[in-house]
């Protein structure tokens, strides 16, 4: 089953569009995420990271262990 991701795009008046990775990606995959939707808009101005890029992604990590724990055990 996919993840839940949420990228909200702002377009100003003067054209400029402001990407926002909101919910859903944890650690640098967003911008792997997002890449192929920059390539078609365009140049890229500036980038911005918000706190949960610098948060790793270990939702597998913490699975696998669980899974393995759970394995272990019975």
């Amino acid at each position: 089953m996919a993840e839940y991701q949420k990228i909200e795009y702002r377009i100003g008046k003067d054209g400029k569009i402001v990407e926002t990775v909101v919910d859903g990606i944890a650690g640098a995959h967003c911008t792997k995420v997002t890449e192929e939707i920059e390539q078609a808009m365009g140049e890229v101005e500036s980038q911005e990271f918000l706190p949960d890029y610098y948060r790793e992604s270990n939702i597998l990590t913490q699975t696998e262990t669980q899974s393995q724990s759970l394995e272990q055990q019975g």
